[in-house]
């Protein structure tokens, strides 16, 4: 499928969101402080569809994005004991690097409340965005986690 006809079918705006709520919610990891409202205002006023630093940034569908960044916050305690449950003994959430906790609360808040979207397409955007920031095993990980928990919420 082309690009322009990925755009046409919305997939290029949804893949954008889930980009988009990962850095958000990576933003809200780091700052402790802040707030899902206040950051969705900020990316939907400075960074969805906008060009930055001479780099333009695609359009993304802006209720899906508010939807996961508003969710994970909301279920954040509930998302993180499921998240722990899979990871091997040993390895508490903590210890993941903080993009990778990111992309993982996502993939696992739509697991849990986007039942319209089909489970392979959830995890093969997580993976994908786990490729957009690490080179390693991290997306193999994300992979091998939302795997196991899909198979848990979606059973």
């Amino acid at each position: 499928m082309t690009e322009a006809r990925k755009e046409r079918n919305g997939a290029m705006p949804r893949s954008a969101a889930r980009l988009g709520a990962v850095q958000a919610l990576y933003q809200l990891d780091l700052d402790p402080d802040a707030d899902a409202d206040s950051v969705v205002a900020e990316f939907e006023a400075h960074r969805l569809g906008r060009e930055i630093e001479g780099a333009l940034y695609a359009r993304a569908d802006r209720a899906l994005f508010a939807d996961i960044v508003r969710g994970v916050a909301a279920r954040g305690a509930e998302i993180d004991r499921l998240l722990g449950s899979v990871l091997a003994e040993g390895w508490p959430l903590e210890r993941l690097e903080s993009v990778l906790r990111a992309i993982l609360r996502a993939g696992t808040y739509e697991l849990l409340a986007r039942p319209d979207i089909p489970t392979a397409v959830i995890i093969n955007e997580y993976v994908d965005v786990a490729h957009a920031f690490f080179d390693d095993a991290e997306p193999g990980f994300a992979n091998g986690v939302l795997d196991r928990l899909a198979k848990e919420i979606r059973a």
